[in-house]
C-alpha cells in the first residue's frame, strides 16, 4: 500500500491544511494519509488553542484518514527533537511518503543543508539563530524541513515538499489562507476568521497562554533552583533567569522580552515553562522506553482498515484507549492534560481530563 504521512499542530486547522493534505494525496498518490499531531500543547511552547480531540475531528473531516498524537515529550523539544519523534511515529505507522510545506520548495537544496555542520559558531546566540546564520536566512518551514531530513537518514521514507507562499509568523488574517498565528493573533483580538479557518466558530482566548502566567509566576517563586534544574530543558542556568524576571514582572509578555536574548530564544523560553507547567523531569525522560506505540486520536473507515493491518506487527503497540499507552509516557499526558485544563472552571476542567480516556473519534 502507499501510505503518506504529513507532520502537523493545526494551532488551529485552517484553509492552508486543507491545501496541504490535498496536494499531499495528489503528489504521493496514497491509499491512506496519516497525520502525526501535536497533543494539547505545541512545539513553539505554547497550549493549543483549541483542545486536540477538537482538531482531530476538523481534520478528518477534510481528508486526513488516520490521526496520531506525536508524544508530548517530542510535541514540546526542539525542532530536531520534534521532527525525530514524528518520524519515528510515522515509521511505526508504516508510511512510505512524506509531505511538508517549504518556502523555498528545493528537496534537493533542503538535503544538502541537511548534511551541513550543526556545531555553534557563536557561543553566545542559540542554536536556532546559529543554524538560521548558517543556512542563509531559510524561512521557518525550510528549517523545519531540514530536521525532517535529518530525521529520515537511513529510512525508506522519501520526502516531498510543496510550495509556502504565506509568512509562517505574518498576522495578516485576512486571506484566504491565513497563518495559524495570523488566526491566534485575529481571535485574541476579538475578529472574524470564518473566512480562513472551519474552526473559526468554536476559537476563543480560552487557552492563551497569558492564562497560565499566574500559576507559573508563582511556581517560579517559590520553586528553588536546585529543584528547577530536574525540569526537562532547565540547563545553563536559565533557572536563574526565570526565577529572576518572575519577581519582577506581573504580566506574560514582559517577562518574555526580559528572558528573550540572542542566547535565548522566546521559543526555548516557553518551551521550558511547558516542561515546568507540566512538572516534566529529566530523569523520568531518560527512563522513558523505546518509542515503540502510536497513540490513535481518530480515524474514518479507510483509517480504520489500514489500522487492521498494522495490527499484525507484534512489535507495535496501538493504543487506541488511553490506558493501552506505555508506562512513562501515559503519566506524562495525563499530568499535561491536567496543566493544559488549568485555565476551566471546575466544572469543566473535569470534563477536558475526562476527554483524555475517550476511546478515540470515529468520522465513517
Amino acid at each position: 500500500m502507499n501510505i503518506c504521512g504529513i507532520i502537523t499542530e493545526y494551532n488551529p486547522f485552517h484553509n492552508g491544511h486543507i491545501y496541504h493534505i490535498q496536494q499531499a494525496r495528489k503528489l504521493t498518490n496514497c491509499n491512506c494519509l496519516i497525520a502525526v499531531m501535536s497533543g494539547n500543547f505545541v512545539q513553539r511552547g505554547e497550549p493549543a488553542i483549541i483542545d486536540k480531540w477538537e482538531r482531530t475531528k476538523a481534520c478528518l473531516s477534510h481528508g486526513v484518514d488516520l490521526v496520531i498524537e506525536l508524544p508530548y515529550v517530542f510535541a514540546t523539544q526542539s525542532a530536531d527533537h520534534f521532527a525525530k519523534g514524528a518520524v519515528q511515529t510515522l515509521q511505526l505507522a508504516g508510511v512510505n511518503n512524506i509531505v511538508f510545506g517549504s518556502e523555498c520548495n528545493d528537496i534537493q537544496l533542503l538535503k544538502k543543508l541537511s548534511q551541513s555542520s550543526s556545531t555553534y559558531i557563536n557561543k553566545s546566540q542559540s542554536y536556532a539563530k546559529n543554524f538560521a546564520d548558517s543556512t542563509s536566512n531559510l524561512s521557518s518551514n525550510d528549517i523545519l524541513g531540514i530536521s525532517y531530513i535529518k530525521a529520515l537518514e537511513n529510512s525508506s521514507i522519501t520526502p516531498y515538499t510543496i510550495k509556502r507562499t504565506n509568512s509562517y509568523h505574518g498576522l495578516n488574517y485576512h486571506d484566504n489562507i491565513s497563518s495559524a498565528s495570523a488566526i491566534r493573533h485575529a481571535v485574541k483580538e476579538n475578529k472574524n476568521t470564518s473566512h480562513t479557518t472551519v474552526m473559526a466558530s468554536s476559537l476563543t482566548n480560552t487557552f492563551a497562554f497569558e492564562n497560565y502566567y499566574s500559576y507559573l509566576q508563582t511556581l517560579l517563586m517559590t520553586m528553588d533552583s536546585s529543584t528547577l534544574k530536574e525540569i526537562l530543558l532547565i540547563d545553563e542556568g536559565i533557572e536563574q533567569l526565570l526565577k529572576k524576571n518572575a519577581s519582577l514582572h506581573y504580566n506574560l509578555h514582559d517577562f518574555l522580552n526580559a528572558c528573550t536574548s540572542k542566547r535565548y530564544t522566546k521559543s526555548r523560553i516557553q518551551r521550558c515553562l511547558i516542561q515546568i507547567l507540566t512538572q516534566t523531569k529529566k530523569e523520568e525522560i531518560l527512563h522513558l522506553s523505546p518509542l515503540q506505540h502510536i497513540r490513535i486520536l481518530g480515524f474514518n473507515t479507510t483509517g480504520r482498515n489500514y489500522l487492521s493491518t498494522l495490527k499484525t506487527n507484534n512489535n507495535l503497540i496501538i493504543a487506541s484507549r488511553f490506558n493501552q499507552i506505555p508506562d512513562g509516557y501515559r503519566e506524562i499526558e495525563l499530568r499535561a492534560t491536567k496543566a493544559y485544563a488549568y485555565p476551566l472552571s471546575l466544572s469543566k476542567r473535569k470534563e477536558e481530563i475526562a476527554k483524555e480516556w475517550q476511546s478515540f473519534v470515529y468520522l465513517p
